[in-house]
């Protein structure tokens, strides 16, 4: 049996740095490099999350709550007031996008994939 949070971890947390990556390229006009450095991930990441290789299991690019949450998290990101506190607020923006989707409803599906045996009627999300 997977927790819904290491669903989480295989599709939505992919999702969001995704989007985040996006949202970093075309908002704040950065190249690869400069992505990769402020997410501490390779640039080859960067590379398979702009070209839909990595991060493609659940779609967020519609959820204009979550897109919201992200766009907060990349300016926080670019500005770099004070780094402790900066990555504090990004760490519970990445929290509170991942709480969205999951009362959406957004990665049930998936979820339910992942039971074994499998839970047809789970409210658990709707708990948050």
């Amino acid at each position: 049996m997977l927790t819904p949070c290491e669903v989480a971890v295989k599709t939505v947390s992919p999702a969001i740095r995704a989007l985040l990556a996006k949202t970093l390229r075309e908002k704040h006009e950065l190249k690869e490099t400069q992505i990769a450095e402020i997410l501490g991930i390779t640039q080859s990441a960067v590379s398979k999350y702009n070209k839909r290789v990595r991060g493609t299991l659940i779609s967020i690019e519609g959820v204009p709550e979550v897109q919201t949450v992200v766009s907060q998290m990349a300016s926080l990101l670019v500005a770099k007031p004070d780094q402790t506190a900066q990555q504090i607020e990004v760490m519970r923006l990445f929290c509170e996008a991942c709480t969205l989707m999951r009362k959406k409803g957004l990665m049930c599906e998936l979820c339910r994939q992942n039971q074994k045996p499998a839970v047809a009627d789970c409210n658990f999300c709707d708990l948050l």
